[in-house]
């Protein structure tokens, strides 16, 4: 396994996270991902967050800077999640790191982030999705990056007919950061 230290910066701060080769976007600081991290403000108070998706790491890491954050990162790559072990240790929040079947049923979030596996398939997307939006608490939100090539605009269509309220929150670089919530009861 190759690895390399992928340097970047959010809002200030700086970060330092070891990748390798075999994990989404082992060389770089994924566009999507910086899009999401640059355009959305980590929360600033305390909460329990989802890192949908976690790669080896980057949102996990900037939603763990505070430590009153509790943070679940999940992926299906045993690689990267070891890698995500390896970058979020030392940080001030709390940060349990799994595959998806490990985060116990009665974990509900206050935030779901993600740059979601979208070339697993239309159908294995919607499924995944629906699975964790329905673990937001009913005053939680997602945020979501999805470049507009790779339906964006329909994914966020198909959320609304799914039941929950999605605007485009922000758009960079041919992606849009999506925000999710549950629709509120008349």
């Amino acid at each position: 396994m190759r690895e390399r230290v992928i340097e970047f910066d959010i809002h200030g701060r700086q970060y330092a996270l070891t990748t390798a080769s075999g994990v989404f976007s082992g060389s770089r600081l994924d566009p999507g991902t910086a899009v999401l991290l640059r355009r959305i403000t980590a929360p600033e108070g305390p909460g329990t967050f989802l890192d949908l998706g976690c790669g080896y790491g980057p949102i996990s890491a900037v939603l763990a800077s505070r430590a009153d954050a509790e943070v679940w990162a999940v992926d299906v790559n045993e690689r990267a999640l070891e890698l995500t072990r390896r970058n979020t240790a030392d940080l001030p929040g709390k940060v349990h790191v799994c595959g998806i079947e490990e985060v116990p049923s009665e974990v509900l979030f206050d935030e779901i982030w993600s740059n979601p596996p979208i070339k697993i398939g239309k159908d294995a997307l919607h499924n995944l999705l629906l699975r964790w939006l329905r673990r937001l608490k009913p005053d939680g939100s997602a945020w979501m990056v999805v470049s507009k090539h790779l339906g964006s605009d329909s994914l966020g269509r198909w959320l609304v007919e799914q039941g929950f309220v999605t605007e485009k929150y922000a758009s960079a670089k041919g992606y849009r950061v999506l925000r999710i919530t549950h629709a509120q009861a008349e």
